[in-house]
């Protein structure tokens, strides 16, 4: 097999699987199933265009190889940029000369299947990977490598490890992917995705009963940078009383990001069912919902008389629905009190949704409404912010967001946005609501990436990997003040 059909198969492989959401289909797990091969990635690359002409787009380089590109990180030390594959490696990138070198491979942090990476203040590497076991069962691994003094170097240790844990043998199983590091360097917060759509039973062919979620599935982890082999139990009450849970109900929150203030956000990857996906304002102890409201909507499969017949948001170009996986569901779990709902969009991007009640795509900011956050199937990725504050009085401080899937901007005739092209750059404007909520304005910048899967910020620039195409890095330089 020559190298681009090899290169085009893993990702096709990494797309049925990659834990982002029903974007391609479903390509939200983590699996490397085949599963969702009818919507692939853009195979062509085309150069994305800037939307406004004050914004500069150039490319730095193709990271195309046979394992593909998953994440790009900056060392807060000296700006310099990396990215991740899915395989292991690490590329240091320079901007200069448009090149890149190999730095670190699986021999040397021990993690065989990549999904996430952050860089300290430090310039320790945070590595976030998952390994398969037996009886269908998966954990995570995180690693860190530490700076030697002396040569430079860093020095490779794993930082903490799950119990194995039940996957569904689905296209939902998400897995351990996002990571961030607090600005003091205290802390990594580690996303685990869930390992169902939306929280109906997924028994793995029987293997096992009546589960859906399980204590290692659908949160987001807490753990010191100190810390050396930490254990992560697949015991919800446990990881608590280790104060190792930071927050709870997400489905996937694949990327997340601290603003200027400190306060941290996360993307969310909504369910097969049109139900809009989220930006959060993530807090310590908060649960944001999933499975029983998602997209600011009611899950109806938590009630008892619910007939997915009639269930207008059904969309059979989505995996769950064709497999029957919304269904009447007498023993849902029971709802816990105190949910906090996604931030509120005002458009005018990114706001489009399906009424519930006569099946119509709506546009929210032209009806005077807002949606909780962006258009059902968009995967929102990539989130960074201006917190240098060196952009002009228009972004200043503000955050920027990708978003990986293709849509169609004038009906809903393939799997994924509807009356919204996807695959681009949304400028986000956020205003703090009193001192418990957000709300935000979503803007288009940028459009025609090819599965934009990462983004990181350096000075008044964007760089912005893709998983699509030659998987390229692109710099969006943005108007400074």
């Amino acid at each position: 097999m020559n190298s681009t059909n090899s290169s085009n198969q893993e990702r096709r492989r990494f797309i049925g699987n990659l834990a982002l959401k029903k974007c391609l289909f479903t390509a939200k797990t983590l699996l490397f199933t085949m599963a969702l091969l009818n919507h692939g990635i853009t195979e062509v690359n085309a150069a994305p265009k800037a939307l406004r002409p004050d914004i500069q787009i150039r490319n730095i380089t193709n990271t195309l190889s046979d394992s593909p590109s998953v994440r790009i990180a900056k060392d807060p030390r000296d700006n310099t940029l990396y990215y991740l594959k899915r395989n292991g490696e690490i590329y240091r990138v320079n901007l200069s000369s448009s090149t890149r070198t190999l730095v670190y491979t699986s021999s040397n942090h021990n993690i065989g299947e990549t999904q996430g990476m952050a860089i300290g203040p430090n310039g320790t590497i945070y590595l976030v990977g998952n390994a398969d076991v037996v009886n269908n069962q998966t954990k995570a691994i995180i690693a860190k490598g530490v700076i030697n003094s002396s040569t430079g170097q860093r020095i490779w240790s794993v930082l903490a490890k799950s119990a194995p844990y039940p996957k569904s043998k689905t296209a939902y199983d998400h897995r351990f992917n996002g990571v961030v590091v607090s600005p003091d360097g205290n802390f990594i917060y580690v996303n685990s995705g869930s390992r169902t759509d939306h929280g109906e039973v997924q028994s793995a062919d029987g293997l096992y009963p009546n589960t859906r979620e399980v204590g290692l599935t659908a949160c987001i982890l807490r753990l010191p940078t100190n810390g050396k082999n930490l254990f992560l139990a697949n015991n919800r009450a446990t990881l608590k009383t280790a104060g190792y849970i930071f927050a709870e109900g997400t489905r996937n929150t694949f990327d997340m990001a601290f603003a200027p203030n400190g306060d941290l956000f996360g993307t969310e990857n909504g369910p097969d069912r049109d139900m809009s996906e989220e930006l959060n304002w993530l807090r310590l102890g908060g649960n944001y919902g999933f499975p029983w409201r998602i997209g600011g909507t009611d899950n109806p499969q938590q009630y008892p008389n619910y007939n997915p017949a009639n269930d207008r948001l059904l969309n059979p170009l989505f995996g769950a629905v064709t497999k029957g996986y919304f269904r009447n569901d007498p023993t849902f779990p029971i709802r816990p009190a105190n949910l906090i709902e996604p931030i509120p969009n005002f458009g005018p991007d990114a706001d489009n949704y399906r009424d519930p009640q006569d099946g119509k795509i709506k546009d929210a900011s032209i009806l005077g409404q807002s949606v909780s956050t962006f258009t059902s199937h968009r995967s929102p990725l990539g989130l960074v912010f201006d917190t240098q504050g060196v952009m002009s009085p228009e972004y200043n401080k503000d955050g920027f967001m990708l978003s990986w899937t293709t849509g169609d901007p004038t009906g809903d005739k393939i799997p994924g946005p509807f009356k919204d092209a996807g695959q681009d750059l949304l400028h986000l404007k956020l205003t703090k609501v009193g001192t418990t909520s957000y709300k935000l304005n979503a803007t288009r910048i940028v459009e025609g990436f090819s599965n934009p899967i990462d983004s990181e910020i350096i000075g008044n620039k964007i760089y912005v990997l893709e998983y699509g195409g030659n998987a390229g890095i692109w710099e969006i330089s943005i108007p400074t003040k």
